[in-house]
């Protein structure tokens, strides 16, 4: 089959690879009809290629149609239509009954230290193969794959469901927004557009939406947030005058690791990408720092009492907080890899509704064969063209 591979920092290409097969008795194989770039991809493009072998299939939000199923795939049958969470859960262990699915014991990829299996995203999290490819073969295939209405609506109605709409649900979640409150969201990629909406949905009573690209800055516009160009407003000051002088009840960073206006952790990120694994690999783990403009922007926004909600990847060990100002402020703090299925009773309505009161379709910008993979990854990456979300097609 083709899948897309990482091949070197920035440096990715479609190539033929062995067809995914049942391993497990709870596997599925599904055919890939729809499979999206995250932002998270582009630090795999761009930043944590230590952790990352050539060849290494690259992607984490997917859906298709099952194509073959082993004998423990509970009640998922072949030909029907589901969306993949990106985190490998089993449903069955004690984080997983208590709504923690992204640090299931079944799946945690002990050997690093880290939570639930992801899927295509590095050593860290399993090296499980990707969905940016034709095919994909899906573990714990008895309660991951989420399936859809084979309705004729197309892929993007439920593709979210992967990734974006939990991760953005979560994140509004944890924010914890008083009816009426106010919420400042930072970076306006396509989960902060979506945290946007959400929030406005659930009752905020002032949503704004921060970042520095017009094309995205136009779309939460249109949705109804109140948006700010960081590039020609002092958002400091702005924000304070939209909240009384007080500052937002919340802030969520949908931004993470590589922030704008972070040189020196830039500097650092970028030698460590280029070193051989076996130097670059101990750097991030022992002393890896992220960029975090974003972050101490949320710390200095947020009112005092108030909540920052994470949603930004971060990888940084030895990560400087302004500890004197949180606690000062008396901020809370939540943050993690999104829970997926414990969010997706609250969101398949949503996405359901004829109406679309979420704008799903209202996201991507660029629908494109697989083939053209590594051109979306650099124009994503540049933010050209207007790019805001690229869903790949397998079969174009």
């Amino acid at each position: 089959m083709r899948a897309l591979t990482w091949q070197g920092k920035e440096k990715v290409s479609v190539e033929d690879v062995p067809d995914p097969r049942i391993e497990e008795a709870n596997d599925a194989i599904i055919r890939v009809t729809s499979t999206a770039i995250c932002g998270s991809d582009l630090h795999l493009y761009g930043v944590l290629g230590a952790f990352l072998d050539a060849g290494d299939v690259l992607g984490h939000e997917t859906m298709g149609v099952v194509e073959e199923v082993g004998t423990e795939a509970g009640d998922l049958r072949v030909g029907d239509r589901v969306v993949v969470p990106f985190g490998i859960a089993c449903g069955r262990c004690w984080m997983c009954e208590r709504g923690l699915q992204s640090q299931c014991e079944t799946t945690q990829v002990t050997s690093q230290r880290s939570g639930a299996a992801l899927f295509g995203y590095t050593k860290l999290y399993g090296q499980v193969p990707g969905g940016q490819a034709e095919y994909l073969r899906v573990p714990q295939a008895h309660y991951g794959p989420v399936v859809v209405p084979d309705d004729g609506e197309p892929d993007e109605r439920y593709l979210y469901l992967s990734d974006v709409l939990p991760t953005a649900w979560q994140a509004v979640e944890y924010a914890q927004v008083p009816q009426g409150g106010s919420v400042v969201v930072l970076g306006l990629g396509p989960i902060g557009q979506m945290a946007a909406r959400i929030a406005a949905h659930r009752g905020a009573g002032l949503v704004v939406g921060v970042d520095l690209v017009p094309e995205r800055l136009a779309m939460a516009a249109r949705h109804g947030v109140s948006v700010l160009d960081q590039r020609r407003a002092d958002v400091a000051e702005a924000v304070r005058d939209l909240t009384g002088g007080r500052g937002p009840d919340a802030v969520i960073d949908a931004v993470g690791m590589e922030a704008h206006g972070s040189p020196v952790a830039e500097a650092m990120q970028k030698a460590a990408g280029v070193l051989p694994d076996v130097v670059g690999r101990p750097l991030v783990e022992h002393a890896g720092t992220d960029r975090l403009a974003a972050l101490l922007a949320a710390v200095e926004l947020v009112r005092r009492g108030g909540v920052l909600s994470l949603a930004g990847v971060y990888g940084g060990a030895k990560d400087p907080l302004p500890m004197l100002t949180l606690f000062d402020k008396q901020v809370t703090i939540r943050q993690g890899q999104a829970n997926v299925r414990r969010w997706i009773d609250d969101l398949m309505p949503l996405v359901q509704d004829p109406g679309d009161p979420l704008g799903v379709l209202d996201l991507r910008t660029h629908r494109w064969p697989l083939g053209r993979a590594p051109e979306a990854y650099e124009m994503f990456q540049r933010k050209e063209d207007g790019c805001v979300k690229v869903v790949l097609d397998p079969a174009a």
